[in-house]
């Protein structure tokens, strides 16, 4: 059986989210608090992005190559220009940092965007709920901190150096008492004759602009 104080650890698991900044592009802050110390042990966030969130592989891979941020995003390759109708699931494992100044805590970030909303007749925005991440726990050891972790079905390398899968484990833990909602603007449906006139215009005078510099200053 399950020691009490173990029972109590994993109930004081906590995971919460907080967007920053405005508008499409927003940081998710992510910060974890398991019951006990998890020396000698990775942990991560299991995310899941609704087809109105994603996060830009590209923007992703600059920042881990600068060392900023570490994430696997699944699927790996989407497409950043398409809209929220035709978008489907994301999953993102983002890894988490120690908190210097507590030994269960960790913390980690990274960016966000909004897809465009199909227009709508009266709402002038859309609300994209984010649900409350998975925790997970990766040990070098192989000594979980208690006993409610159980093996997850997660195939990703530990942030540690490795580049082999290693075994993730995940625990049920306080939900937030309010995830966080992303704000997007959305279009109105009686706007679109306005918005492709004035696009159509645009690129007439623009193409027109170039066309008429590139026969005085430049060759074809």
């Amino acid at each position: 059986c399950v020691s009490s104080g173990v029972q109590a650890a994993c109930r004081d698991s906590t995971v919460t989210q907080e967007l920053l900044k405005e508008g499409f592009h927003r940081d998710l802050l992510v910060k974890a608090e398991l019951g006990e110390d998890a020396g000698g042990c990775a942990v991560a966030a299991r995310i899941h992005l609704p087809p109105g969130i994603y996060v830009d592989p590209y923007e992703l891979a600059s920042l881990q190559q600068h060392n900023l941020t570490k994430a696997v995003l699944i699927p790996d390759v989407i497409d950043v220009e398409a809209p929220e109708y035709s978008s489907t699931d994301l999953v993102l494992l983002l890894s988490l940092d120690p908190d210097p100044h507590c030994s269960h805590c960790f913390q980690a970030s990274v960016p966000l965007h909004g897809r465009y909303q199909r227009p709508a007749r009266r709402e002038q925005h859309v609300l994209v709920r984010l649900d409350s991440p998975e925790l997970l726990l990766c040990c070098y050891h192989g000594h979980l901190p208690g006993e409610c972790w159980k093996p997850a079905g997660v195939a990703a390398p530990c942030p540690a150096g490795n580049i082999t899968p290693c075994q993730w484990y995940s625990t049920a833990q306080r939900p937030a008492q309010e995830e966080p909602v992303l704000s997007v603007p959305v279009g109105l449906s009686e706007h679109t004759f306005l918005v492709c006139a004035t696009t159509l215009l645009t690129t007439v005078l623009c193409s027109s602009l170039i066309f008429t510099a590139t026969c005085r200053y430049g060759h074809f």
